[in-house]
């Protein structure tokens, strides 16, 4: 069983940050990539972020230049450094993992953690 534990989220006020953590543990065998996807009442699973177990990152426009992704491949973790936070921002956060194995990949994915930004 792989589990996906996330921390960090909370209240901020507008103008603030947060760092989201999450840590993978179980049976993973290469995580390929590490991401956070968010999810706001009534609209779709957004990407947020990426990253690739060699470091290369992707980030949804929306949050270029304030947030930042980051990971440490030997802890199995993935970080996400939220700055200068909008209302906007306000979204259930969730961790994702891509892993694999010899027989293919597979995506877990956290249990969410809520960001709520107020004006």
């Amino acid at each position: 069983q792989v589990q996906l534990v996330e921390s960090g989220g909370g209240l901020v006020q507008a103008g603030g940050s947060l760092r989201l953590s999450c840590a993978a543990s179980g049976s993973i065998f290469s995580i390929n990539a590490m991401g956070w996807y968010r999810q706001a009442p009534g609209k779709q699973r957004d990407l947020v972020a990426t990253i690739t177990s060699g470091g290369s990152t992707n980030y949804a426009d929306s949050v270029k230049g304030r947030f930042t992704i980051s990971r440490d491949n030997a802890k199995k973790t993935v970080y996400l450094q939220m700055n200068t936070l909008k209302p906007e921002d306000t979204a259930v956060y969730y961790c994702n993992v891509v892993d694999s194995d010899p027989n293919g990949r597979y995506n877990y994915w956290g249990q969410g953690t809520q960001v709520t930004v107020s004006s």
